[in-house]
């Protein structure tokens, strides 16, 4: 028999998490004006047996064992006495979530002595979130579509099952991308667009005013100056108030580019983030002052965002996308050098910039000097910004455009001014 001799921070953690645990036990029950077992006396002595019996024989586990036979054949009988009653409502008075959370408390004993301090903190939190937030939880499920659930479950073949299959050698000559590296950077953006679909679907639905403008950056600056652009010519009253959604969106465009970076490159990103953070916060500034010229109302528009990032077709023009601009790039690169490259990111930057900042920052161009890569970040980033400003022109009329299109081409050209700056410097 091994016994396990605890740590003080071991037990003082099993005390403090089992009487959170059933702190919000209680709570939850008070409000519902029903008495379950468990709380806050029954789980803090719960954990302290079933941590002491673990600590008894830490090897083999037989007097843990015991007590986790006896617990259960205990809610055995509870559920046997109250399995027919009914609450008010005609539904079950009892539940498997009451049973489930005695079986925790009794384990987080064990669980906070043997594991790292983090497992049984992070897995009480989601314990109590789980069982606390159950009725916003089911009103969510009631809310999400069917094709939600199904899209998710292919990003999830996608990332579990495709991404470990992919070799991680490059297999072709024309560029030192893998497929793996391709299907990440793919999952990386899609990842981070489908965070921002979400929370506008469903944890602000209807998002609105600058909710809809900071979560259409995340998700697309180019698809949020669209939306709000056509706003302004059809409502010509909201015409301030577009104007600061688009500078809005444009400034987290810069941290949106500024995270995936990150994601591949960390010395890329460190490199971009001082630029990359003063024009997002120049673009915050513009869009403050916008909106304190449009009356102090926030932009209006609705529905930055109408489809699912996770879909399997825009999924696949990326990843074409991705691999003819790696292509591309390398080839630009040993043809035209820096001149070359330069070029083809203020091209880029006039469709999609992202297969072209993750090639960069996955090493698609191997060759080129920190100074030019960070270069060519802020001039696809640039010239993306003179994109929406010609969009936002074309869809709001140039009236109402003026201002989206003062403040994009400002920032497009303090992006260039601080590339050519970058590339200058540092060039021989």
């Amino acid at each position: 028999m091994a016994i396990a001799t605890p740590s003080a921070a071991g037990l003082a953690l099993l005390l403090g998490l089992s009487f959170f645990l059933g702190l919000a036990f209680e709570d939850v029950f008070e409000h519902a004006g029903a008495r379950r077992p468990g709380g806050i006396r029954t789980f803090p002595m719960l954990a302290i047996v079933g941590g002491m019996l673990y600590a008894i024989d830490a090897q083999h586990l037989l007097p843990f064992a015991a007590g986790l036979v006896v617990l259960g054949a205990w809610l055995h009988v509870y559920y046997r006495e109250h399995i027919h009653e009914r609450d008010e409502s005609g539904l079950p008075n009892v539940g498997l979530m009451v049973s489930l959370l005695n079986v925790y408390a009794y384990v987080l004993g064990a669980v906070a002595l043997a594991l790292p301090h983090w497992v049984a903190v992070g897995t009480t939190v989601a314990a109590v979130l789980l069982f606390a937030g159950r009725q916003q939880l089911h009103a969510l499920a009631q809310r999400v579509e069917m094709k939600e659930i199904v899209t998710a479950a292919q990003f999830l073949l996608l990332t579990g099952l495709v991404l470990p299959l992919l070799p991680d050698e490059a297999v072709t000559s024309l560029t030192k991308i893998t497929p793996r590296d391709a299907w990440l950077a793919l999952l990386v953006v899609c990842t981070l667009s489908y965070a921002s679909y979400l929370m506008q679907r469903y944890v602000v639905p209807g998002a609105s005013g600058w909710w809809m403008a900071a979560l259409g950056g995340l998700y697309s600056s180019t698809a949020t100056t669209v939306v709000l652009a056509r706003q302004a010519r059809s409502e010509p009253g909201t015409g301030g108030q577009a104007r600061a959604g688009i500078t809005l969106a444009t400034g987290i465009m810069y941290l949106r580019l500024l995270a995936v970076v990150a994601v591949f490159n960390f010395a890329l990103a460190k490199s971009l983030a001082p630029t990359l953070a003063g024009f997002s916060a120049l673009a915050l500034v513009i869009a403050a002052a916008q909106y304190r010229l449009a009356a102090g109302r926030a932009p209006a528009a609705h529905g930055a965002t109408s489809r699912n990032p996770l879909e399997l077709g825009p999924a696949a023009v990326f990843a074409v996308l991705f691999i003819a601009t790696s292509v591309l790039t390398k080839a630009v690169t040993q043809n035209f050098g820096l001149g070359g490259i330069y070029v083809l990111a203020a091209v880029v930057g006039v469709s999609d910039i992202d297969p072209f900042v993750l090639n960069l920052a996955q090493g698609g161009a191997p060759d080129l000097p920190a100074h030019a890569l960070t270069a060519s970040v802020l001039i696809a980033a640039s010239s993306n910004n003179l994109l929406k400003a010609a969009y936002a022109a074309a869809f709001a009329g140039w009236r109402a455009s003026l201002g989206s299109v003062a403040a994009l081409a400002l920032l497009a050209l303090a992006g260039f001014g601080v590339a050519l700056g970058t590339a200058g410097l540092a060039s021989p």
